[in-house]
């Protein structure tokens, strides 16, 4: 189907192109989101008549946005999650939560302005991508930590994954030598104790055996 472009479409085309597009992309996305019209004749003289009008609002919008934009670039927002020592999230970030963040400090944005770069399921700072405007998007940093100490401690460069796993390791190192830990035996520790066993009984068979001095005399 071909429609005629009302505002810039990633890799798709700017304003008033008339470009050629899946049926289905047209009629679920572009045009009820009042990104495009049918590239009917009535459609296409309807822009033309009105081109200047969207221009102008085109230009305000981005105004807005770049705003908008400078103030949050590569900000960083907490969320806290429930984690393993590992840094394994009991679940996952979505853009629904980043849209919350950004709703609280007065930015409404739509879930399909946020773009999570890679899927958040694991402690540490991620690069989100907002798209505040056709021709406007911004990177912002999800601080995704167990509580806000952590949080501030990863802002500084902290790996707390990584220190968590150390710590693990370090206390079932110290464990081991705490009195009262049973330590399991390999096979070869057992067959050693089973060889100085047989070597005990042995020693003490072999001493059974041979006659005292006494009794010699005594013969």
């Amino acid at each position: 189907m071909k429609v005629v472009l009302l505002q810039r479409v990633e890799k798709l085309g700017l304003m008033g192109e008339i470009v050629d597009v899946k049926t289905g992309y047209a009629r679920n996305y572009l045009i009820p989101t009042k990104k495009a019209l049918r590239a009917s004749k009535e459609n296409i003289a309807f822009f033309e008549s009105q081109s200047k009008v969207l221009e102008a609002q085109n230009i305000e919008t981005k105004k807005e946005a770049t705003t908008i934009g400078s103030r949050i670039e590569n900000s960083f927002y907490v969320i806290v999650r429930q984690a393993g020592d590992s840094g394994q999230l009991y679940g996952s970030v979505t853009s629904r939560d980043i849209s919350v963040i950004l709703s609280d400090i007065g930015i409404a944005t739509k879930r399909n302005q946020i773009q999570l770069l890679n899927p958040i399921k694991i402690l540490g700072i991620h690069d989100v991508k907002i798209i505040l405007h056709p021709e406007v998007s911004v990177i912002i940093k999800i601080n995704v930590a167990r509580t806000e100490e952590e949080a501030i401690r990863q802002e500084k460069g902290e790996d707390i994954s990584r220190q968590s796993q150390e710590q693990e390791t370090n206390e079932i190192d110290e464990n081991i030598f705490d009195e009262g830990v049973d330590i399991p035996l390999t096979s070869d520790d057992l067959n050693q104790d089973n060889q100085i066993e047989n070597s005990m009984k042995e020693e003490t068979l072999s001493e059974d055996r041979e006659p005292n001095s006494l009794d010699k005399d005594g013969a």
